[in-house]
């Protein structure tokens, strides 16, 4: 089970016109506005990544908005795991469960949901939160993450784990967001 005080929300690679190019774009990016929405109400740490922003381009201006001040880890490689900034702050937040959304699916969050799982951390894919430009990869990298060990999760389902109870302030908030 998910909880507050063990998990992260990682954010890979939600950038620029390849972010318009991948299955499903609106709702990609209304997914992962959710859950950066609800991790801020439940104070879940927020780690972004971009792949080579200076050709791809930076984080799209919904998710920048949401994290002012985020400053994203650029990476070249892949996995995000091959970047020791990356490492290194994933590190800093001594958090076990990863909950994984991004872009796209078969390539940059497959390979790092793999090492993450090889690192020992719980991955927690949030597969409406996920693509790629077409649906047979989005749903081929989906797969394979599950296989190499990673449990399947949606942005409703990982924001009410993470909730726990139907009540209080927190709960309406996020009820708010869930019903958008």
């Amino acid at each position: 089970m998910l909880s507050s005080r063990e998990t992260l929300l990682l954010v890979i690679d939600v950038q620029g016109r390849l972010a318009q190019s991948v299955v499903q774009p609106a709702a990609l990016e209304t997914n992962i506005s959710k859950l950066v929405r609800a991790c801020l109400i439940l104070d879940v740490p927020v780690l972004v990544t971009e792949q080579y922003p200076k050709g791809l381009g930076s984080t799209v201006d919904t998710l920048k908005e949401l994290l002012p001040g985020m400053v994203p880890v650029e990476k070249l490689s892949f996995s995000c795991c091959g970047t020791p900034e990356f490492m290194k702050q994933l590190r800093s937040f001594n958090r076990n469960d990863i909950l994984v959304v991004g872009m796209e699916a078969h390539v940059c969050v497959y390979q790092t949901a793999v090492d993450l799982v090889e690192f020992g951390y719980n991955v927690h894919l949030v597969t409406d939160a996920v693509s790629s430009r077409t649906e047979a990869n989005r749903l081929l990298g989906i797969r394979c993450i599950e296989k190499a060990g990673a449990s399947l999760t949606s942005t409703e389902m990982a924001v009410f784990e993470l909730l726990r109870v139907a009540e209080g302030e927190r709960f309406k908030a996020i009820s708010k967001i869930i019903k958008e």
